[in-house]
């Protein structure tokens, strides 16, 4: 998550998500460690758990950029211009110069953030799902460049032996589902078969991953996208929620700050005068009310919107008491952090070292791999 300051509720809403710092931001840094600081506070207040979660800064695990830099060599430029938010951003964010490498690969970088973890799922938006896709296209390519060994088949199929008579078995008929008719829950069983084994190496495990999808070792396994509950949080203009365009509703804001932004919200333009009647379906208020607003009081929206029963700012209040009421919530969680910046940094540093640990097993494979280190 880039750290540009604190966090909103798109951030919030939409899904806890990957992004750096530099891409946009390079030419004034002076605030970066401020707002790292206000960011893990934000995570902190909307309710995630150090004792559950691994939170650390991205900087201090290296591994994401030697990751980084390894899957740019293999990385057709075609893959990261046709990335929708490349161009997107482009255009909305035109005083920013944007023609740097960093901005036209941060979506890798964001590969490498997901692939060094070796993630099965990742929560995102709907805007972010092409940034899942080209992860996988990118593991898919690094498999298949460097994921072959000599005799492979052969000591695959000596490694299905070794899981034991009825779960060689089960292997088999798992593999030959999935591959014969593309069984996603049965890829799903034979991996967790794999992994759970005790009795094989890793270097088999690896091989056996592998041998489920084709004729290579998995060494970066492709992850899923796991879309959030509420993929797109409209911002106070319309536009997709996003500090760069300043539309946001901050998570730890004063709440008649938040009741003004809301007050002050774009709704239909059809509704220019309070006796006109509008349409839920065109005004970002709406997807707010899907977001924070009971069936009956979307019912109630819905008929007074389309009937001019009710004008845009007795629409907008259930709404300003629900986010006010959140906001609130989260601005009382953060004051023990705010107050305790010792407890902040110790959290930090716990969360790299056990980052780390995971980053470095993936390199060690990826190094191998690609020959950079002795076998």
């Amino acid at each position: 998550m880039r750290p540009t300051g604190p966090l909103h509720l798109g951030n919030w809403q939409g899904a806890l998500r990957n992004w750096h710092m530099l891409t946009t931001g390079y030419e004034d840094t002076s605030h970066l460690q401020e707002n790292v600081r206000e960011v893990l506070i934000d995570w902190l207040a909307a309710g995630l758990n150090p004792g559950v979660a691994t939170l650390f800064v991205q900087s201090h695990v290296p591994e994401h950029a030697e990751l980084h830099l390894l899957l740019s060599m293999i990385t057709p430029l075609g893959w990261l211009e046709r990335v929708p938010s490349y161009k997107d951003q482009q255009e909305q964010l035109k005083e920013k110069d944007l023609a740097t490498y960093g901005f036209l690969g941060y979506p890798l970088l964001q590969s490498a953030d997901i692939l060094v973890y070796r993630a099965a799922y990742v929560p995102v938006g709907e805007d972010q799902v092409a940034h899942v896709e080209l992860t996988r296209e990118t593991a898919r390519r690094f498999n298949h460049l460097y994921g072959r060994e000599p005799d492979f088949e052969a000591k695959a199929e000596r490694a299905v032996k070794g899981l034991g008579g009825r779960n060689s078995t089960n292997y088999r008929q798992l593999r030959k589902r999935f591959q014969e008719s593309g069984d996603t829950e049965a890829l799903q069983r034979a991996q967790a078969l794999v992994q759970s084994n005790n009795r094989i190496t890793v270097a088999d495990r690896e091989r056996l991953l592998g041998f489920l999808e084709g004729t290579g070792v998995t060494i970066l396994p492709e992850p899923q996208v796991l879309l959030t509950a509420t993929p797109k949080v409209p911002g106070l203009d319309g536009r997709k929620m996003s500090k760069s365009y300043g539309n946001t509703i901050g998570l730890r804001e004063e709440p008649e700050v938040v009741a003004q932004k809301l007050r002050g919200m774009v709704t239909d333009p059809a509704r220019v005068r309070r006796t006109d009647p509008g349409d839920p379906e065109k005004c970002p208020v709406w997807d707010l009310h899907k977001i924070y607003s009971d069936e009956a009081t979307r019912s109630w929206v819905n008929e007074g919107c389309r009937t001019a029963g009710i004008g845009c700012l007795d629409c907008k209040q259930p709404l300003i008491e629900r986010i006010v009421e959140e906001v609130g919530g989260m601005r009382r969680r953060a004051q023990e952090f705010e107050d305790n910046p010792e407890l902040v940094r110790n959290i930090i540093a716990e969360g790299a070292e056990k980052a780390r640990e995971a980053a470095r097993a993936t390199l060690d494979d990826v190094r191998y791999a690609m020959h950079l280190r002795p076998g």
